[in-house]
């Protein structure tokens, strides 16, 4: 009889290897990284996460020793991030790729079309009086986040509610921790990540793609096809990420280690 082998536990995900050995051996690096749970730990409310001198000079440094290669691929809104990270990193995908800026300053977005502008105001209004209980409802423009982290056993209505209204309006369903997400395109992180790698700065080089949630999945598939990997923060599942890191502190540890080892 053959032997049924068990997925490897997520909580095993190998630590990454040390920045020096990577300098080394894999050539140039390109940085890609989410937000929310990565550069930051994730707050009660997205509007309580703020700019960080510690973290604005750790990015001025990455951007310096990668001659540009470094990318934020976050779920927030472009201004958003650019709040909080206090505008050091121009190319951004924001709401999971539905915007995009690449890093000679352009934007282009996949859902800015009035209909769907229109219709998600009118979700976030609908939401709003149907579930607003102890749940954060965010207008993104091309789309409309639902966070349930302050009230988890809203978890089951959020769902239905959010499903019934992708249906019935056309939107694509965005699940993710603790917030579900609908949106007006069916971009995700591994397409904005794939688009990076398609112009300069980014072209030729190894992406590392560092991420602490299930949107991440598309990102950490799109860099090893490219020749890199993923890196998933506190792992929970099984996941496309191929190493992993504890928590936010980890995470900043070893990108300054990757800092000094590029100088």
């Amino acid at each position: 009889m053959t032997a049924v082998i068990a997925p490897t536990d997520p909580r095993d995900l190998a630590p990454p290897p040390a920045p020096a050995s990577l300098i080394r051996n894999r050539g140039p690096l390109a940085l890609f990284l989410d937000l929310d749970g990565v550069l930051a730990p994730i707050e009660s409310r997205p509007e309580d996460v703020g700019p960080d001198p510690r973290r604005t000079r750790l990015l001025d440094a990455l951007i310096t020793v990668l001659d540009g290669r470094v990318a934020v691929l976050s779920g927030r809104a472009l201004v958003d991030v650019d709040r909080i990270l206090e505008g050091r990193v121009v190319p951004v995908a924001g709401v999971h790729g539905l915007e995009r800026r690449s890093a000679d300053g352009q934007v282009e977005s996949r859902g800015a079309e009035a209909d769907v502008a229109l219709a998600v105001e009118g979700l976030t209004r609908t939401l709003r009086a149907e579930i607003a209980d102890g749940v954060e409802i965010e207008n993104k423009g091309v789309g409309v986040a639902v966070h349930y982290r302050n009230a988890p056993d809203r978890a089951p209505g959020v769902r239905h509610a959010t499903t019934t209204l992708a249906r019935d309006h056309g939107l694509h369903l965005q699940p993710g921790h603790m917030v579900v997400e609908l949106k007006g395109g069916d971009a995700d992180k591994g397409r904005a990540l794939a688009d990076f790698l398609a112009e300069p700065p980014f072209s030729g080089a190894h992406p590392v793609m560092i991420g602490d949630d299930r949107t991440d999945e598309a990102a950490f598939r799109a860099a090893e096809a490219a020749g890199g990997f993923g890196i998933l923060v506190d792992p929970r599942w099984v996941s496309a990420a191929r190493y992993g890191l504890a928590d936010t502190r980890a995470v900043s540890d070893w990108l300054a280690q990757l800092a000094e080892a590029a100088r």
